[in-house]
């Protein structure tokens, strides 16, 4: 069909419905999100009441341009969570469902919405490439999960998170250790140093040290190889790798106050960290939050969407419904999701929605393709390790390498050279070139250490260059400033002049700079 045949076609109807599973509190799409539906062409039909527990009323909607009715019977239905039996069979053939299915873990939904000839999206096969970080949901709702995670930790653990002293007595900040440093582990990182708790955090992937570190965390490594994920999400463990991580966990949670785990891995249940030993281990009022409650949990005890004390003290939580419990800004980030998939999906923004199997991101999330199961699809490859190369023969070195370093040895020779010129230079030099010399050498010592001691961050890397030169060049000037030669006095005077107005103004415009990133400051 061609994009001029397509012009001439009305624009297709996406429906957002309301959902069903009891707790849920999130929308597949919110007022804002509506309106960039609207802009891509197509007509938005809204169930009423579908956004009143995410604080958007049916008013907010309509005033957006989305029209109330029956969202079942549009052409492209939106939705959070997998429709039920009696919502499948309201879905008329030639539909259009997106949704998070879970098409790994349910291929009996897959064959049920098949035999209504739809065509099913499944948001949480999105894959993990740069270019679809845009659509991926469940990074969206993990970030939101980890925080509230953190948040759900502090309510339960009833004391500060940070250190105080007080006149009362001091305060020691909670320790908090956080399992894995996925999109989850790395949102409850920040958001328990932001509350000012002793962060630690485990992943079998030593690349995240860094970005624990970022946030405040200290990384702590199980040194055991371990094999690199292709695909963007987590595998499964070796032997060795889970036998160092139990002892790592085990005598972490003895010290720590509050555990996050947060270890997925999919298509499987979720693997167990903590043991009903380690949690015994753990002080009394101490905190477990387990955000894979839902997929049979990482802690032992774990009561999937319940709270459960033990016998110690120790609080398991195990909500499954943590991004639910942010419920505006969730449907925001979850709708903003859907309408960068639909962009892609929307070529033309005529309000037309086309599948091209040919593009990877397309394929993949299509579990179901008019009535047709086309799960699993082809795998891609998106952080393959990559492959060893044999080191290079002997040969001359490249055009523009680096000459090797010089040796102990070499580096005393020049050194003891380079004394020796010296000397000879001031022994036959006329008096008042070894007097300029010794000025010189002086101004240059004296200069480095006075600018060295400013501290880096107070200056631009370029400013450190040119305040250091200036640094030098103002010492030997005020040296030379009461020399008995009118002339060199005057020279004097100008550099000090010069170098001053250099060194101040870098400050100057560096403090200019520095305000611009404080709280407060001026823009």
């Amino acid at each position: 069909m061609t994009g001029q045949q397509l012009d001439h076609q009305p624009p297709q109807r996406v429906g957002v419905v309301a959902e069903s599973l009891p707790g849920e509190t999130r929308v597949a799409a919110t007022p804002s999100t509506v309106r960039l539906l609207l802009g891509l062409g197509y007509e938005v039909v809204v169930e009423p009441g579908a956004g009143a527990a995410s604080g958007f009323g049916d008013g907010a909607y309509s005033e957006a341009g989305a029209r109330l009715g029956e969202a079942w019977a549009a052409d492209v239905v939106l939705k959070v969570n997998a429709p039920t039996a009696e919502e499948i069979a309201t879905l008329r053939a030639g539909t259009t469902l997106v949704a998070l299915v879970a098409p790994a873990q349910r291929p009996e939904l897959l064959e049920a919405l098949a035999a209504r000839d739809v065509t099913v999206l499944a948001l949480d096969a999105v894959p993990r490439i740069s270019r679809a970080q845009s659509m991926d949901v469940l990074s969206s709702m993990a970030n939101i999960a980890g925080y509230r995670a953190v948040i759900e930790a502090a309510h339960a653990f009833g004391r500060f998170f940070t250190g105080q002293v007080t006149a009362a007595g001091k305060v020691p900040p909670a320790k908090v250790l956080v399992a894995g440093a996925g999109v989850a582990g790395l949102a409850a990182v920040g958001a328990a140093s932001s509350l000012g708790a002793i962060v630690r955090a485990t992943d079998p992937r030593p690349e995240v040290a860094d970005q624990v570190r970022s946030l405040g965390g200290e990384y702590l490594a199980v040194n055991v190889a371990q094999e690199e994920s292709a695909d963007g999400y987590a595998r499964a463990t070796s032997a060795d790798y889970d036998r160092a991580a139990a002892e790592l966990y085990h005598e972490q949670a003895r010290d720590v106050d509050v555990v996050i785990t947060t270890a997925l891995i999919p298509g499987r249940p979720a693997p167990r960290l903590l043991s009903a030993a380690d949690v015994a281990a753990m002080r009394p009022g101490s905190v477990v939050v387990d955000m894979a409650a839902a997929q049979g949990g990482n802690v032992e005890g774990t009561v999937a969407g319940r709270t459960v004390v033990t016998g110690n003290g120790v609080t398991l939580i195990g909500y499954t419904d943590l991004a639910s419990r942010l419920p505006a800004q969730a449907s925001q980030l979850f709708g903003t999701n859907l309408v960068n998939l639909l962009r892609l999906l929307t070529p033309g923004e005529d309000g037309r929605l086309v599948l091209d199997f040919d593009d990877v991101v397309q394929r993949t999330v299509t579990v179901v393709r008019a009535g047709t199961v086309t799960w699993p699809p082809p795998p891609v490859a998106v952080s393959a390790a990559p492959p060893a190369t044999e080191p290079p023969a002997a040969s001359a070195p490249p055009v523009g390498a680096r000459p090797p370093r010089l040796t102990p040895a070499g580096r005393f020779a020049l050194i003891g050279l380079g004394m020796l010129a010296t000397f000879l230079m001031v022994a036959f030099a006329p008096a008042q070139l070894a007097q300029n010399f010794t000025v010189f050498a002086l101004a240059v010592v004296i200069g480095y250490y006075v600018i060295g001691k400013v501290h880096h961050s107070l200056h631009t890397p370029l400013m450190s260059v040119t305040n250091a030169i200036s640094g030098i060049v103002v010492i030997g000037a005020l040296v030379q400033i009461g020399h008995e030669s009118t002339l060199v006095t005057l020279l004097s005077f100008v550099a000090i002049l010069l170098t001053s107005v250099n060194i101040f103004g870098g400050f100057a415009v560096t403090r200019r700079m520095l305000s611009m990133f404080s709280r407060g400051g001026s823009r």
